[in-house]
């Protein structure tokens, strides 16, 4: 049998490894009087969605981090609630952790919103970041329902439809569904007619001609089987959609304050851009298999036409101004703020 060392081979050893070990020890103490927690997270995405991964990763990370006293399952696919009511089943602990899209909600979160305006991001991993290290400022009075964890974006998406779209008149008459309640302003705004349908419905809808068109990024229209209805693409990085991680406000005070710290350590910019970064080399290859299909045509817009549709869409800030301005604060400062994010994280227009 192997001897314990003895109490004088202990003491005689050097202080910086007493140190050590007692300060492992202490570790050891906190995470084993730390309750352990079973935590559900819903994502409404299918689960060979290529965000589910993503999340499994930094969740395992948070188990690792906190002893396994915080321990995850991953519901996908809508398990656990329509796509439209996560932010409502973060708050109400149907989940403890959930993927929203805000813009599912129109005019429930403007400010947000502001990261949703046409031709502003430019790609999603650090426009993550950007959108992230922005939204912080103002996430906490704007969602205060829930936890905030991170924001991040998909990459850039643009015009899937049954004809082809290359000018803002086009839009006129054609019924479209929209990524978020700023591109279903801009759907108005250019004539045409918003038809509302979460992500994995969206299908159904342009298969019965319910819509001619849809708003959405490359990789995803495969995925959801949106490219057996639709042929033309523009090629056009139009916008992004912006999403959030919440979490259930009262799960997350329930939790010692070793654990707190091990999540927030895992809700940070640099999540947001790990969280996005797989997705987004999702939807640009997407978007090369879409090239290459000789039963799609992905288009690229002239200088002129893009410059009409920059032009096209100014009103889309301005009305993004007066919705923020509803809720007394001045909208100004605030997308200023958001490009000097973009600029500082390379990742605007």
């Amino acid at each position: 049998m192997k001897s314990m060392p003895s109490l004088t081979a202990f003491l005689s050893a050097p202080r910086s490894l007493l140190g050590a070990l007692c300060l492992l020890s202490l570790l050891g103490l906190a995470q084993a009087q730390d309750k352990s927690m079973n935590l559900k997270m819903s994502s409404w995405v299918p689960a060979q969605h290529p965000l589910n991964p993503a999340l499994q990763a930094w969740s395992d990370s948070i188990k690792k981090e906190s002893g396994g006293t915080l321990k995850f399952t991953l519901f996908p696919s809508e398990q656990l609630g329509k796509a439209f009511d996560h932010y409502d089943m973060a708050r109400d602990g149907i989940a403890d952790f959930a993927y929203v899209n805000p813009g599912y909600q129109p005019g429930r979160f403007p400010i947000f919103a502001a990261a949703s305006l046409p031709f502003m991001v430019t790609n999603a991993k650090a426009g993550s970041q950007a959108v992230d290290a922005w939204y912080r400022a103002y996430a906490a009075k704007e969602m205060k329902d829930v936890h905030f964890c991170f924001a991040f974006v998909h990459d850039p998406g643009t015009f899937h439809s049954r004809k082809k779209i290359t000018l803002p008149t086009d839009l006129k008459g054609l019924k479209i569904r929209p990524a978020t309640a700023t591109m279903g302003q801009m759907v108005t705004l250019l004539g045409g007619t918003n038809v509302q349908a979460s992500a994995p419905e969206s299908r159904d809808m342009l298969e019965r001609g319910v819509a001619e068109g849809i708003l959405f990024p490359y990789g995803s229209i495969i995925l959801f089987g949106i490219d057996k209805v639709v042929k033309y693409h523009m090629d056009a990085p139009l916008y992004v959609t912006p999403f959030v991680w919440v979490m259930n406000k009262d799960k997350y005070e329930a939790m010692s304050g070793t654990q707190k710290k091990v999540v927030d350590a895992h809700c940070t910019s640099e999540w947001a851009e790990k969280a996005s970064a797989s997705w987004a080399d999702f939807e640009m290859a997407g978007r090369v298999k879409l090239a290459a299909d000789p039963n799609h045509e992905v288009y690229k817009l002239t200088p002129e036409q893009l410059g009409a549709w920059k032009s096209a869409v100014q009103p889309s800030e301005v009305q993004w101004a007066s919705d923020v301005k509803k809720t007394g604060q001045d909208p100004a400062p605030i997308l200023a703020a958001f490009k000097d994010s973009l600029t500082k994280f390379k990742s605007g227009f």
